[in-house]
């Protein structure tokens, strides 16, 4: 199994985006996977492909109607209200996605077995966060060991955004040759809006990191430029 090659779960957002320039300086073969679930902003699927392949980066993308079929989420339902509180577990917010990590780690273990890579790089973070257990490095550690003697293979997943707030993922970023300009055509809004709608947990957090890291979003700065020039 190929030790310098990297598969990156890139769902077209800052987090994954980021890591995506990470794996770039650490590997020497990168591919992306995406996954398409049925996610209300599902315009992240376009944003994935767009800076995959303006990097040359293979990307593959594994589509899905289980979530969908299962619900259960705001995130999968666009008449929910996504700021709101589970209706399942009241400790978490109406935008979990019950399994969706596990499954997209497993999923991104299949690619990675088929094109002998050992290494699955994930944005999960469980430091500024919405609180989602499958982000929690305790899971990934679980499900790493899981997957490694479910498949005979020795697979390392790396979360190098795992214990970073989002100021530091935001200082990460602009320390990766190139991902600051990637990042113009990322998009976070859990609502699926251009613009941002800036009300959603996602933008918040998103703002925010940009905010205390003291230098202006990309794709805000990309957004108003193009209506100026409109």
């Amino acid at each position: 199994m190929g030790k310098s090659k990297a598969l990156v779960l890139l769902s077209g957002g800052q987090d994954s985006t980021t890591c995506l320039y990470w794996a770039k300086t650490k590997y020497e073969h990168v591919i992306a996977l995406n996954i398409s679930y049925g996610q209300r902003h599902a315009i992240e699927i376009k944003a994935a492909r767009q800076i995959a392949t303006a990097e040359k980066i293979p990307i593959y993308n594994f589509n899905t109607d289980l979530f969908k079929l299962i619900g259960n989420s705001a995130l999968l339902e666009s008449n929910k209200d996504i700021k709101s509180i589970h209706k399942n577990n009241k400790n978490l917010p109406a935008s979990f996605v019950p399994g969706r990590n596990i499954i997209f780690l497993t999923v991104a273990a299949m690619f990675a077995y088929k094109y002998q890579i050992q290494n699955i790089i994930t944005g999960v973070c469980m430091t500024d966060y919405s609180g989602y257990p499958d982000c929690r490095d305790t899971t990934i550690e679980a499900l790493e060991k899981t997957l490694t003697l479910g498949m005979e293979c020795a697979f390392k997943i790396h979360a190098p955004l795992m214990h970073k707030t989002k100021k530091e993922t935001v200082e990460m970023a602009m320390n990766l040759p190139g991902c600051m300009d990637a990042l113009a055509y990322s998009h976070t809004c859990y609502e699926g809006k251009i613009p941002p709608c800036g009300k959603c947990p996602a933008c918040k957090l998103r703002e925010k990191g940009f905010s205390e890291a003291g230098v202006c979003d990309p794709l805000i700065k990309r957004l108003n430029g193009e209506k100026e020039n409109g």
